[in-house]
């Protein structure tokens, strides 16, 4: 039944800039401190006390827009957005409205289907609200820390069609503001939340559907299930004639589903006006051109040349490229190698199985790991044999062909020593023999499996295939 509906998804980024201090005043950012610690009469709503812009959060925010493709403006200014929060003692948001920073960019995401432009409509700043924490008794607690911490908000088009496509966007957008150094992005401390707005109409209309909104989705996995859930409650529920209501959901994280929390306002309920405390924002020509000189070569850039000089797939070049340090390591390791592909898998294998979840720090040189590539790419070892060496220079890092030596790792590719253990393995798996005989060609992995038991994996499996192969084809 949902084959005949499609959904139509905008997101809502909210990303917590890598300032030092607070958006108005003068407050640490520093995640983790004791609650209430990091407060003043600024952030805390205090009458009297009047915000100071942090030109840092502007730099931030411009580099954002022109990493994304967005158009940038010269004149903007600070709304407030008056909607109560509890954890936001003034009542109030400072926000942006009508004049935003940035406007009208885009993205290009991979997906299975291929590449998916989808547009960005503006990126704001604003300040954060606090945190809540419920007791089991019953009571609430207000920790004000992270109340004006800076935050830039993505607003997208709604262009997107499928739960990949908000995952790779979210990706996607990670990686570059990271790469911008604009913030850390580490979802589980809520450096980058996510809302979904999505609504459901039938294939080849026009028209939008009634929409609800996810709130603070703070993982891919759970942009992901919220989306595929919530999709498939609409399309039942308008199938049974229910009306979709507006209005803001929680995702549950140990159910999987959706939770009505409350009616979703419109703009025009925020009673938006111009902050009379803060001053426009004006941007000049010599600002823009030392933002724009600032950013780094971004992923896609990246990609591009590693397809060019190295002859990487894009899938390898997409795998390299989302993390600038996995990059700068690959960069470095290629220098050293004349096997830049082997390299590439070396690195997308076994090296992202051996690190720790959000962990880009490589312990091995990248010498080295240049040095095994080449050792692969001569035969001088195996694959199996490639895997132990990586994993003994990530306990210690040391030369890896001083310890093949020392280890006797080297590679088996004498003729005359492996085709008397292919003969052998031959006659000791019978039934394998015949099945291969018949014309079941899988079955040779079998056999080579016990050749290279029988060379405690040192073997050349190239070489032993096509010994194999010979020997049976002869009997």
């Amino acid at each position: 039944m949902s084959g005949s509906y499609e959904m139509v998804v905008g997101l809502e980024v909210h990303v917590e800039l890598s300032t030092k201090t607070k958006i108005f005043c003068g407050c640490s950012t520093a995640f983790g401190a004791a609650p209430n610690t990091q407060c003043c009469p600024v952030c805390m709503g205090m009458p009297g006390a009047l915000p100071v812009l942090n030109e840092r959060v502007v730099e931030y925010a411009v580099k954002a827009g022109l990493a994304t493709h967005c158009a940038i403006a010269r004149f903007s200014k600070q709304d407030r957005k008056n909607y109560f929060y509890p954890d936001l003692p003034k009542a109030y948001q400072i926000s942006q409205y009508d004049l935003p920073l940035c406007e009208h960019g885009w993205l290009d995401v991979q997906v299975k289907a291929g590449e998916k432009r989808i547009g960005i409509t503006r990126i704001h700043i604003e300040e954060d609200a606090g945190k809540l924490i419920h007791t089991e008794d019953g009571g609430t607690l207000c920790d004000y820390n992270r109340c004006g911490v800076p935050l830039i908000e993505i607003v997208t088009e709604p262009d997107i069609r499928s739960a990949e496509e908000a995952v790779a966007f979210v990706r996607k957008l990670r990686s570059i503001l990271r790469y911008a150094g604009i913030s850390d992005c580490k979802m589980q401390e809520g450096s980058l939340r996510c809302d979904v707005n999505l609504s459901v109409r039938k294939r080849g209309e026009q028209t939008m559907g009634t929409r609800t909104e996810m709130k603070n989705l703070n993982s891919f996995q759970f942009i992901a299930k919220a989306i595929t859930y919530e999709f498939k409650r609409q399309v039942e529920a308008v199938e049974s004639g229910e009306a979709i209501v507006q209005e803001t959901r929680r995702f549950d994280e140990k159910s999987g589903k959706t939770f009505s929390m409350r009616k979703k306002e419109d703009a025009d309920d925020y009673r938006y006006f111009p902050d009379p405390d803060l001053a426009p924002i004006v941007l000049s020509d010599t600002l823009l051109t030392r933002l724009e000189r600032e950013i780094p070569v971004l992923p896609d850039e990246r990609k591009a040349l590693y397809r060019e000089r190295y002859g990487l797939t894009d899938a390898d070049g997409e795998a390299l490229v989302s993390e600038r340090e996995i990059a700068d390591y690959f960069e470095a390791a290629a220098a050293f190698t004349r096997a830049p592909g082997i390299l590439a898998n070396l690195i997308t294998s076994e090296v992202f199985r051996l690190l720790a979840p959000g962990e880009t720090c490589i312990p091995v040189a990248p010498a080295h790991l240049g040095q095994i590539a080449d050792m692969l790419e001569e035969g001088k070892i195996n694959s199996g044999t490639g895997k132990k060496l990586i994993g003994a220079l990530w306990r210690e890092d040391q030369d890896p062909a001083a310890l093949a030596e020392r280890e006797g790792l080297w590679q088996l590719s004498d003729e005359s020593l492996l085709r008397p253990i292919a003969r052998q393995v031959i006659g000791d798996n019978e039934k394998s023999a015949a099945d291969y005989r018949r014309g079941k060609t899988q079955a040779i992995q079998t056999l080579i499996g016990q050749c290279m038991r029988q060379t405690k994996g040192k073997g050349n499996p190239v070489l032993l295939r096509k010994l194999l192969e010979e020997l049976l084809r002869q009997e």
